[in-house]
């Protein structure tokens, strides 16, 4: 079975999803329909950059979307189509998208939303990020209760085996950083984030989204999907939309999602969107399942060639 991953926040950069507008019409269709939705220039922010516009939270959000749902179109009009979806973060709003559960202009609406309000949760330099190498979740998840104290710090994405994401006020996460090598953390890498992610300090995005997603017309899914904040398998409408509330401020288990899909039978999979981060991370978990990363044409002739 093949899955379609898509990729979270992270994976941005200025011209990408260019090429694959100026190749196939389904790509620059959804990049007109961005356009228009927004009611100013996604495309040019995505094709042009500059970066310092294009890492802003709130335009990359639906960037990395509208990226991801032009690859997959581009596929789809192929006969290239998954067995099963998931998305990292940011990203399970494009695999959504395909699942047939939102509407891209939906979509659309929703992420940009998200992320105002994830900007908004936490003032600057109140909180961070950062990745630690070499320890297992239940050894991180140790550390941030000892590190916590009365701020908050808490694992945030469990990547791959080894490579556990924290998250939450900069005083704790600083701490918990130096616990962690003095535990025998290989590395520790902190974050050039604008805000702390999936910890708890994003409370007030939590809300704000949740009042926006009970607005929102949800469809069950025509391909069942792999959701971050259990990975396990979701096929209804309610699902998605609960899934989606509780992910901005719970943990992105993508180590579980990998090995659920490797539970189900998949042994291949396409990262829709920019960058091979989320390939990177198969290769590190499960290397069984063959990952191919796609944006550009020639990715995609490749594939279709196959």
């Amino acid at each position: 079975m093949k899955a379609f991953v898509f990729p979270g926040q992270g994976s941005q950069y200025p011209g990408m999803g260019k090429e694959l507008a100026g190749t196939f019409p389904e790509a620059s269709a959804v990049f007109r329909e961005a356009d228009e939705i927004l009611g100013f220039p996604i495309s040019d922010i995505c094709f042009e950059g500059p970066e310092e516009i294009l890492k802003l939270t709130e335009n990359t959000q639906p960037a990395l979307l509208t990226v991801s749902v032009a690859v997959y179109r581009v596929l789809e009009a192929r006969g290239i189509l998954p067995g099963v979806v998931a998305g990292h973060s940011l990203g399970e709003y494009s695999a959504l998208v395909a699942a047939g559960a939102l509407s891209f202009a939906d979509a659309l609406g929703l992420v940009r939303s998200r992320g105002k309000f994830m900007q908004e949760a936490v003032p600057v330099g109140i909180g961070s990020m950062a990745a630690i190498i070499g320890l297992d979740l239940a050894e991180v998840e140790r550390i941030c209760v000892e590190a916590g104290g009365d701020e908050i710090v808490s694992p945030a994405n469990e990547n791959s085996p080894g490579q556990v994401v924290i998250s939450g006020h900069t005083g704790a996460v600083s701490r918990a950083s130096e616990l962690a090598l003095a535990q025998n953390a290989s590395r520790v890498i902190p974050l050039q984030v604008s805000a702390p992610f999936h910890c708890g300090l994003m409370k007030s995005a939590e809300e704000k989204m949740s009042a926006l997603l009970d607005a929102t017309q949800f469809s069950d899914l025509s391909i069942p999907l792999i959701n971050n904040v259990d990975a396990e398998l979701i096929r209804s409408a309610d699902q998605a939309r609960i899934g989606l509330k509780r992910q901005i401020c719970s943990m992105v288990r993508w180590t579980q999602t990998i090995m659920k899909m490797k539970e189900l039978g998949v042994d291949s999979a396409i990262e829709a969107g920019p960058g091979r981060v989320l390939a990177g991370l198969f290769r590190k978990t499960e290397s069984s399942i063959k990952t191919t990363a796609i944006e550009k044409p020639e990715q995609v002739e490749k594939y279709a060639a196959i």
